[in-house]
């Protein structure tokens, strides 16, 4: 953030600075003894001079620069909000010129600087940019990640910025998710549920006539397309910092995570089930080895290489799925995304987040409120193929009904809309939650490999989680 008018502050202070140093050298040049009448009226004159001097300096750059003592930021003032979005150009360049020149209009006072950052890069980035208190006024992460930093107090409180009748024209379920020790800490953008994208000749091939609905039914399929097509049914990684997939499947399944208090709360029959779940796909030889090792963007290439049937992802993955794999994009078809015992879905969520230590709160509450409110969430979602976060936007036709010459995105659209009265981001905002999917998976893995059972796997990745700093 940056108020322009502000560099009149700094310039008060440099004066002063500088004024000091002068009156203090004058004092330290002072030679020992009593000093002349003439010495006395000299310094004095000097002192009198370097006064008027710098009083005459800084009443003219307080002219010139339209700002008055005791304030930076009076009826000229320019208040810039730094807003970082996540690897959103080019393809939404002209989008956010045109939201930010519309908001700024609205807003004389605020000029928006806006700086996309690579998704790879935005980790590193902004954990430099908030530990050195450089952080952007605005900025756009997902909640996983957010709330790591939630959990060190680093966002501004938004239940005394953000007024109960706005707060309610969000979804209650996504708004619900950004909250931490009962307070919010984000505000919601965009969605996207996970939709099962099918290869239906491949599943033709190994006579399944409908794709899997549940994780029961998807390792009955697992099995019919090993055993008729000698390829696999789907891919899932079980790479501690990768997709969260497996451990979302254990809530599906009808596990509890963990307790009020924090701790493991899966070392339990339901626990077990679970963990032996995945533990009898891999070892009998329906997942591909490469899941211990590989993440999420193996499946992608699997998928698009006509290796596996199923591929859990968003409806965005259609479009690279039909530029990268035309054959396989004609024969792909989408359903609900694969669910437990629980039939709970889960939705991906995108937030913009005030970091605590902005100087210009308000006009970045302000800025991020406008990014999502129902008008602008309703035209970035139809041109992302996302899901708006609003109550309102949500309830256009474009996510209810379909065109007579409806497309498989038109379709997968709908579907992925539909389902979202049934999804919930599935693993609430936790301190330390990466350590939680690093302490399963790890443990997950050695039962896969046979290093342990799956009870003392349980057992282990429990105590591993209990016992952290």
């Amino acid at each position: 953030m940056r108020v322009f008018t502000g560099d009149c502050q700094r310039v008060r202070y440099s004066l002063l600075a500088c004024l000091c140093s002068g009156t203090l050298k004058g004092a330290a040049t002072q030679t020992f003894g009593v000093p002349s009448t003439a010495a006395i009226r000299y310094k004095t004159w000097k002192r009198l001079s370097l006064f008027a001097l710098l009083g005459l300096l800084l009443s003219w750059i307080l002219a010139v620069g339209g700002c008055t003592p005791g304030s930076n930021r009076g009826a000229t003032s320019t208040q810039e909000v730094e807003f970082w979005t996540m690897q959103l150009q080019p393809q939404f360049t002209d989008y956010f010129n045109q939201l930010i020149a519309s908001f700024e209009a609205k807003n004389p006072g605020v000029k928006i600087r806006w700086t996309d950052v690579p998704w790879s890069a935005m980790e590193s980035k902004i954990l430099t940019a908030v530990s050195a208190k450089t952080a952007p006024d605005v900025v756009n992460l997902n909640p996983d990640f957010a709330s790591q930093l939630a959990s060190r107090n680093a966002w501004l409180d938004l239940d005394a910025k953000v007024p109960t009748q706005v707060r309610a024209s969000y979804l209650a379920n996504i708004w619900q998710a950004t909250t931490l020790n009962g307070k919010s800490f984000g505000i919601p953008w965009y969605l996207a549920t996970g939709i099962t994208i099918y290869n239906s000749a491949l599943l033709q091939q190994a006579g399944i006539k409908s794709p899997p609905a549940t994780y029961a039914e998807l390792a009955q399929v697992a099995q019919q397309v090993k055993e008729k097509t000698g390829k696999y049914a789907f891919f899932a990684s079980f790479v501690p910092e990768d997709s969260a997939q497996v451990l979302e499947s254990f809530v599906q399944m009808g596990v509890k995570l963990v307790d009020d208090q924090g701790k493991a709360a899966f070392n339990t029959p339901e626990g077990k089930a679970a963990f032996q779940y995945w533990v009898d796909l891999y070892k009998n030889g329906l997942l591909p080895k490469e899941a211990l090792t590989q993440g999420h963007q193996r499946a992608i290439e699997l998928y698009q290489a006509g290796e596996i049937a199923i591929l859990d992802s968003g409806v965005q993955f259609l479009d690279a799925i039909a530029k990268n794999a035309p054959a396989i994009a004609k024969v792909s078809a989408t359903s609900p995304q694969v669910t437990g015992k629980t039939g709970k879905r889960n939705v991906a969520v995108m937030n913009l987040f005030v970091p605590r230590d902005t100087n210009i709160p308000d006009a970045a509450v302000k800025f991020a409120l406008f990014v999502t409110n129902d008008e602008n969430q309703l035209t970035f979602a139809k041109a992302a193929n996302v899901l708006p976060s609003t109550v309102k936007a949500l309830q256009d036709n474009y996510f209810k009904t379909l065109p007579g010459n409806a497309t498989p995105m038109d379709k997968a659209r709908v579907v992925s809309a539909n389902q979202l009265k049934l999804a919930s981001v599935l693993i609430p905002a936790m301190k330390d939650r990466n350590l939680l999917q690093k302490a399963i998976y790890e443990n997950l893995q050695a039962a896969m490999l046979g290093e342990k059972t799956v009870d003392q796997a349980v057992a282990d990745a429990a105590v591993e989680w209990d016992k952290r700093s």
